[in-house]
């Protein structure tokens, strides 16, 4: 499984990579509930990534300093952030890598003062998405055009797959395959 496309090289040493998108995800920007901030333009995102904007007063929020949490450098999620919302800008070596988007979220919801970002399937009451440009993430907004920061939920396989592995890849792009995608917060791709 994989939460973004292949990469080039990958291509390459592996030539006998076949792709199956099963869903997509938007990647959401998140704070603790207690941020009273909603929302923040990509060039806010950038210079709090980058380690610029220091203090959340700068940004419309409480006079307290900012608290970055990433993923490591192999991470989809990482990947698609890194690429769509800070457009290949940097991310400060002071950031807290994190290994995954169940452990963006328990940070996050501790962390009065911290922002990272998840996977939009795995929000819910424990953190705060907020807007980016205005636009609140949303699988709908995904969906739309209209939220940009979103990545493929692929399978992968190494040549053709054949028994379980092919019976597997043909139930979760069948209806009720789909069907828990979408219930589980993803976009179908069916």
């Amino acid at each position: 499984m994989a939460g973004r496309d292949l990469k080039s090289e990958e291509k390459e040493k592996y030539p006998d990579l076949i792709v199956y998108k099963i869903g997509i995800d938007g990647v959401a920007i998140v704070v603790n509930p207690s941020n009273p901030l909603n929302d923040l333009s990509k060039d806010q995102l950038k210079k709090i990534f980058a380690g610029e904007i220091t203090n959340w007063k700068d940004v419309g929020g409480n006079d307290a300093p900012i608290n970055i949490y990433t993923r490591d450098e192999m991470s989809g999620t990482r990947d698609t952030f890194w690429k769509q919302a800070l457009d290949k800008g940097t991310i400060t070596d002071k950031s807290v890598v994190v290994a995954s988007n169940g452990e963006m979220k328990t940070k996050i919801s501790t962390d009065e003062n911290g922002i990272g970002y998840i996977s939009i399937g795995y929000v819910d009451k424990s953190v705060k998405a907020i807007k980016l440009d205005g636009i609140e993430p949303s699988q709908e907004n995904v969906k739309k055009g209209i939220y940009t920061v979103y990545r493929p939920l692929n399978l992968i396989t190494n040549g053709e797959p054949d028994g379980i592995v092919k019976e597997y890849i043909n139930y979760i792009l069948s209806p009720d395959g789909q069907k828990i995608v979408k219930d589980k917060g993803f976009l179908p791709v069916r």
